[in-house]
């Protein structure tokens, strides 16, 4: 089992996600939440069954993505493994632009 690091970065996103759901649908919000959350525990178990990015080149490891909601409402987690964890890099909504990694973390 690899053990979940979501880089700092990574919680900022997903709490400004959740903050502006939060804003627009309260009701919603919490479930979306922990629906995510839940998500990306499936990570510790099966990272490799998750598809690479296609639109990511030039990179210093291979990033892999996990994609929760339905439909326009999409978001995407990016995220690559290091030994025996999985580091979740970046979370952003499915609808926008492609993620042009920069300052990507450093496992060495």
């Amino acid at each position: 089992m690899y053990r979940l690091v979501i880089q700092p970065n990574a919680l900022d996103e997903l709490e400004a996600a959740y903050e502006w759901l939060r804003q627009r649908a309260p009701d919603a919000a919490a479930n979306w939440f922990n629906g995510f959350v839940d998500a990306l525990q499936q990570l510790k178990t099966v990272p490799e069954s998750f598809g690479l990015v296609p639109d990511i080149r030039d990179v210093p490891y291979p990033i892999r993505q996990l994609l929760y909601g339905k439909r326009q409402h999409k978001y995407r987690a990016f995220f690559t493994t290091v030994g025996n964890e999985v580091h979740v890099l970046h979370i952003r909504h499915g609808a926008r632009r492609t993620w042009r990694p920069k300052n990507l973390p450093r496992f060495d």
